[in-house]
């Protein structure tokens, strides 16, 4: 299990006991700003249903959740196994504080230990912070749906980004492809 301590910061596999938390970031965080549409679970098992316990990173300052990123195969398909789509939440109060950093960091680590060769993910033209902190983190743009949402009266495109890791190590992924 991945288990990072940073002063008092820690980020460690979601579980059970987070859903509460993280359903409330999740409300506060994706609305029209930030996806196409405002973010509402019905409840904790729709949720569940989306993010089960261990498919996101959480962090943590001193046992306050604050910031996650989710993960995933987009797909079912074996060919594809080898990618994971992601996306990021910090709290509006502890945004540019390295969390979100920290949050990728971990992300990549879990994901080569995994066996997984590419990160992927998408983002808003209109959200200008968030595509610069992904090119930060090593993301390139792949692909852009053109005027693909209406949101606050204007068109926006969807950005497709992804960020190669160092190659996985044959015995990695040989351990991945025995589990399917």
């Amino acid at each position: 299990m991945l288990h990072i301590d940073k002063c008092t910061l820690s980020i460690r596999l979601s579980e059970l006991r987070d859903v509460r938390e993280l359903i409330m970031l999740d409300h506060l965080i994706w609305t029209e700003d930030t996806a196409p549409a405002a973010l509402s679970w019905r409840s904790s098992e729709d949720f569940l249903l989306h993010a089960p316990p261990g498919s996101q990173l959480v962090a943590l300052i001193e046992d306050e959740l604050c910031g996650y990123v989710g993960f995933g195969c987009p797909t079912g398909m074996k060919s594809n196994r080898h990618v994971y789509e992601i996306h990021i939440a910090v709290h509006p109060d502890r945004q540019r504080a390295g969390i979100g950093r920290d949050l990728m960091e971990a992300v990549k680590e879990l994901a080569a230990e995994r066996g997984i060769r590419k990160l992927r993910l998408r983002v808003l033209s209109s959200n200008l912070s968030a595509m610069s902190f992904y090119r930060k983190c090593g993301f390139l743009e792949e692909g852009r749906l053109r005027e693909e949402f209406y949101l606050g009266g204007r068109y926006v495109d969807e950005i497709f980004m992804s960020c190669i890791l160092p190659q996985a190590s044959n015995r990695q992924e040989d351990e991945r492809v025995k589990e399917e």
